[in-house]
């Protein structure tokens, strides 16, 4: 188990900046999930530890071990890292057994006995050995592409959004045979993704990356429950921001007096709540009452536009937000409804999300 460290990287392409001085420690036999939109940073971030590009500054280091940085340069084939694409790159002309086994150390007659050893790692039956990869499915190839990646026994395996391209259930059956391989090997993980609900199932901390720098690194229960500010909160999962006062662990807004997670300043401040932690009663049970504008079935939940009756600013419009509720039995459009909020909220300057409306 290889801790990996990440010292005042920077880097980008040409005159473009990528990176800019991000520092990140992944704890040996753990999972870190780098979340980050398109353009963030997250390729260039796996490129750099894999060793395909060099860093303008700072350090990579792999089991204490500098691989990139002032006078240092590993090449990618010494530094003990597996790397499993977003297509899996299988090589089409070789057997599971022969990618599984390429670039293997060990002498041949270990070979056979090193695949059926991975190949029950990843869930998958010994009869496949011997098939190529079109014959197999997108989740049957990305689980033979992370068995390669195993195979050496690499101090750190990295994951460029391995299941992206599959369906959804394919996604998550893939996912979580992942998560158990690489747990069972003992392997050290990055994930990079865009998905936040993967991010958040899969890893054991997520660090988010926007505008080539780290906001928020944390255990995926703190960095959801409590987003450091009001862009996090709005990029990882829905959040509902309504405008409020607030007072000594409190605050109160349209939607009543609400305690609040953290310190509280006094003074106006922009109120964050998740949809979930908005409840509906009947009308009149709850802590104020709302009428529904919308609903987005979708199932197993659906989400619900509310007007919130009590929530009327000076100039007559009302304030908006959305819960998410079960979904065998959601209101209709246009009934009125009661609203409660289960559990504290949190709080940030009204300044620092004039700019999400």
């Amino acid at each position: 188990m290889s801790d990996i460290q990440i010292r005042d990287v920077s880097v980008g392409y040409g005159a473009t900046p990528v990176l800019d001085d991000i520092n990140l420690t992944v704890r040996g036999g753990s999972t870190t999930a780098v979340l980050g939109g398109s353009g963030s940073g997250k390729t260039t971030l796996l490129r750099v530890i894999a060793g395909f590009l060099r860093p303008s500054r700072g350090e990579v280091v792999v089991d204490g071990r500098v691989v990139a940085g002032p006078g240092v340069w590993v090449s990618p084939e010494k530094r003990g890292i597996g790397y499993v694409r977003q297509e899996g790159g299988l090589f089409p002309h070789l057997s599971v057994a022969g990618n599984i086994a390429f670039g293997l150390p060990w002498p041949r007659r270990r070979h056979r006995e090193r695949v059926l050893e991975l190949l029950d790692l990843v869930d998958l039956p010994a009869a496949l050995a011997d098939r190529h990869p079109d014959q197999l499915s997108g989740g049957q190839q990305q689980r033979v592409a992370l068995a390669r990646a195993l195979a050496p026994g690499p101090d750190l395996v990295l994951l460029d959004e391995p299941f992206s391209s599959l369906d959804t259930a394919l996604r998550a059956s893939t996912r979580e045979a992942t998560s158990r391989a690489l747990r069972t090997a003992g392997a050290t993980a990055i994930l990079v993704t865009h998905d936040q609900g993967e991010a958040l199932s899969f890893a054991d901390e997520v660090a988010i990356l926007r505008g080539g720098a780290f906001r928020q690194i944390a255990p995926p229960r703190v960095i959801y429950g409590e987003p450091v500010d009001a862009l996090v909160a709005a990029f990882l999962g829905d959040a509902v921001l309504v405008p409020g006062t607030a007072d000594t662990g409190a605050v109160r807004c349209a939607l009543g007096r609400l305690p609040v997670r953290g310190f509280v300043a006094h003074g106006e401040v922009e109120v964050m709540l998740r949809p979930e932690q908005i409840v509906l009663t009947d009308p009149g049970q709850g802590m104020v009452d709302a009428v529904v504008r919308s609903l987005a079935y979708f199932g197993h939940d659906a989400v619900v536009e509310l007007d919130v009756e009590t929530g009327v600013s000076a100039d007559g419009a009302q304030h908006g937000v959305r819960a998410r509720v079960a979904g065998l039995a959601p209101p209709s459009p246009g009934q009125r409804v009661g609203l409660s909020v289960v559990g504290p909220v949190r709080v940030y300057p009204r300044a620092d999300v004039s700019h999400l409306s």
